[in-house]
C-alpha cells in the first residue's frame, strides 16, 4: 500500500514539470498554483525531516552489512563498529570526485544484489512454505488487531521496510516515473517480498533471531561473497541518500529557504550530479557521530523511521490537495484514497513515536535544526527585500537627474543586478553617488526563481527599453536550474537589445547586515544568526557565474 500503490502508482502522477518529492509537491500546490504558507510549511518540514533520516541512513546501513561478519568469524565483532566508521568516511570523502563511476556501477551491482536476495527467499520458503499464507493481508490484519499494544508497535519495526519510498519519489525527476515502475514491479518488490518471507520461514522453523536474521538464509560457504556484496550495495544505497540531500538542497536555495551555497556540477551527463561540499560534510559528521553513538544496527533501528514516517504523512495530505485541485476528483473519492493512506502512514507514525526516547529524538532534532535555518534565511531575506524597497528611486526620476547635474556617461555597458521589480536599482543609485559617472548603456537586471523546475528557453528572459539605451529585463529560472548571467545576455539580441557586449561590467551589491533599533526589526538572535549565514554564504558573483575581472561590488550596511 504505502511504496507500490501510494507512491509508484499515485505520488508519481503528480509531478511538478516532471520533479517528484515533497519539496517539488509543494511548490506546485503551495507556491505555483497560488501562495498558500501552511502547505509552504508542511514541505518544508517534510523536507527537514528527510534530513534528519538521512543522517541515519547510511550509518545503519553499512552497519548492517558489516555484522554479517560476526556470523562468519565471531572475532571479527569488535572491528565491526571501527570498519564502518573507515567505510563511511571513504565514502563521504570521495563525493567532491563525483558520483559517475559507482553510478555506472550501481545497475549491474544492484541488479545483482536484488537477484541474490530473492534466490535467498526461496531457499528459506523452502524450509517452511506455509510463510506463503503471510501474502494475504487479512493475515496481517488479524495479528495487529488481536495482539493490543505489542501487535500494534510491531508496526514501528515494519516499517523499515518502506522508508526508501519517499527517497523514490524525489528521485522522479533524475530516472522517470516509468522507469522506476518498471524496476519496482519487475525486479525489487518480488524480490523483497521474497526475502522478506524467506527470513520470516526461518523464524517459523526456529533459527536464533539473536543477530542479523537476514544472514542466515545465506549457506555459510558463500557467506563472505554475500558480505562483501551487501557491502556494496549498502555503499550505493547510501550514495543515492546523500545525492538525494544535495539535490534537495539545490531546489532549498532556489526556492529562497536555504543561503547560497557552493554547488559543483561533478559530470556534463547528467544534471542530477552535483556536489555541495558544506551539506556533505555536515552529513558526514552526523553520520559518523551516530554511528559511534548508537554501535549496532539494531540500536540505530531505534531511531530509524520516525522522521520519514511523518514526511509521508505530510505527502499524504498534499496528494489529497493534489486530487482535488489537479485532478479535481470529488470530495468523497479524494478523501477516501487519501484517506486510506492518510490511516496507514498515521497508524506508522503513532507507532514510531514510541521509539523517541530510545533514539527517535535524533532525527527529530536534526530536522528541526534545519527547518529552523530555513524559516530564518527566509524571515531575514524577506526583511532585507523590504528595506531595499523604502528606498527606492523612480527611474525616469533618476535618468533626468542625471541629465540635470551633468553626469559624465562613459562608453561601454553596464548590468546592474537587482530584486526590485521597477525602478531605480540601488546599487545604481549608490555608484553614481561614489563615481559621479554612468556608462552609456545600463542594463537592468532581476533574476527570479519559478516554482517549476525548468523553464523554457523562449520564456526564460523578457527585456523592455525603459529610456534610450536603458533596458530592464527580467530571467526566470527553474528551482533545479543555476543561473548563468553572461550566457543568458547573449540571448539579449534577439530581444531586439543592442546592448554591447564586449567590455560589459557587472555591479552587485554586497550587504552588511546589521542590528536595527526600529519597533519591527527581527529579534537580535535572528539577526545575528542570519547575518552569519549571509556572511558565508556563496558569493552573488560566483553564483550567478559572472567573470571575477568584471564584477564591481559596492557595499552598504543593511539594519534589519
Amino acid at each position: 500500500m504505502i511504496t507500490t500503490v501510494k507512491y509508484v502508482n499515485v505520488a508519481m502522477r503528480v509531478d511538478n514539470d516532471g520533479e517528484g518529492g515533497i519539496l517539488a509537491l509543494m511548490s506546485l500546490l503551495g507556491v505555483k498554483l497560488r501562495p498558500r504558507p501552511a502547505i509552504v510549511a508542511v514541505g518544508l518540514m517534510g523536507a527537514a525531516l528527510i534530513y534528519g533520516d538521512g543522517a541515519i541512513t547510511p550509518a545503519i546501513s553499512v552497519l548492517s552489512a558489516l555484522e554479517g561478519l560476526n556470523i562468519v568469524a565471531p572475532n571479527f565483532k569488535p572491528y565491526v563498529l571501527p570498519a564502518s566508521v573507515a567505510i563511511l568516511i571513504a565514502l563521504f570523502a570521495i563525493q567532491p570526485k563525483g558520483t559517475a563511476k559507482i553510478g555506472k556501477a550501481f545497475g549491474p551491482v544492484m541488479a545483482l544484489w536484488f537477484l541474490t536476495i530473492g534466490i535467498l527467499g526461496v531457499w528459506g520458503i523452502a524450509q517452511h512454505p506455509s510463510v506463503l499464507l503471510a501474502i494475504n493481508p487479512m493475515v496481517g490484519l488479524g495479528y495487529l488487531f488481536s495482539n493490543g499494544l505489542s501487535g500494534f508497535l510491531v508496526l514501528g519495526g515494519v516499517f523499515l521496510c518502506v522508508t526508501g519510498a519517499e527517497a523514490l519519489y524525489a528521485d522522479m525527476g533524475h530516472f522517470g516515473a516509468k522507469p522506476i515502475r518498471l524496476a519496482w514491479s519487475g525486479l525489487v518488490f518480488p524480490s523483497l517480498l521474497l526475502n522478506y518471507a524467506g527470513q520470516a520461514a526461518l523464524v517459523l522453523e526456529g533459527a536464533p533471531t539473536a543477530d542479523n536474521i537476514f544472514y542466515r538464509l545465506c549457506p555459510q560457504a558463500l557467506l563472505v561473497p554475500l558480505v562483501i556484496l551487501a557491502t556494496v550495495a549498502t555503499i550505493i544505497a547510501s550514495q543515492s541518500i546523500i545525492t538525494g540531500a544535495f539535490s534537495m538542497t539545490r531546489q532549498a536555495i532556489q526556492l529562497g529557504w536555504l543561503p547560497r551555497l557552493q554547488i559543483t556540477q561533478t559530470s556534463a551527463e547528467g544534471y542530477g550530479q552535483i556536489y555541495v561540499g558544506a551539506v556533505n560534510w555536515l552529513l558526514m559528521f552526523a553520520t559518523v557521530g551516530l554511528t559511534l553513538g548508537f554501535g549496532k544496527s539494531d540500536n540505530l533501528a531505534s531511531a530509524y523511521g520516525i522522521a520519514v514516517s511523518a514526511t509521508m504523512l505530510a505527502t499524504s495530505a498534499l496528494l489529497f490537495i493534489a486530487m482535488r485541485e489537479i485532478w479535481h476528483w470529488s470530495l468523497l473519492k479524494a478523501g477516501a484514497v487519501a484517506g486510506i493512506f492518510m490511516v496507514i502512514d498515521a497508524a506508522f507514525f503513532t507507532a514510531n513515536l514510541s521509539k523517541f526516547v530510545e533514539g527517535g529524538y535524533v532525527p527529530i532534532a536534526l530536522a528541526a535544526f534545519v527547518y529552523g535555518i530555513m524559516l530564518i534565511w527566509h524571515r531575514g531575506a524577506k526583511a532585507v527585500s523590504e528595506h531595499l524597497k523604502e528606498a527606492v528611486v523612480p527611474i525616469g526620476t533618476f535618468m533626468a537627474q542625471i541629465e540635470k547635474k551633468g553626469i559624465s556617461r562613459i562608453a561601454g555597458a553596464a548590468v546592474f543586478l537587482t530584486r526590485t521589480e521597477q525602478d531605480t536599482p540601488p546599487v545604481m543609485v549608490w555608484h553614481v553617488r561614489q563615481n559621479h559617472a554612468l556608462h552609456q548603456q545600463l542594463f537592468i537586471l532581476k533574476v527570479g526563481t519559478q516554482s517549476i523546475p525548468w523553464v523554457k528557453n523562449n520564456e526564460r528572459l523578457t527585456i523592455q527599453e525603459i529610456a534610450p539605451n536603458v533596458w530592464r529585463a527580467t530571467a526566470r529560472y527553474g528551482f533545479m536550474e543555476r543561473p548563468d548571467i553572461p550566457k543568458l545576455l547573449k540571448s539579449a539580441h534577439a530581444h531586439g537589445c543592442n546592448l554591447d557586449l564586449k567590455g560589459i561590467t557587472y555591479y552587485v551589491g554586497h550587504e552588511t547586515i546589521i542590528p536595527s533599533n526600529d519597533e519591527k526589526a527581527l529579534p537580535g538572535w535572528i539577526e545575528a544568526v542570519f547575518a552569519f549565514m549571509q556572511r558565508n554564504s556563496l558569493h552573488v558573483s560566483d553564483y550567478f557565474r559572472l567573470p571575477p575581472d568584471a564584477v564591481v561590488e559596492i557595499g552598504r550596511q543593511i539594519a534589519i
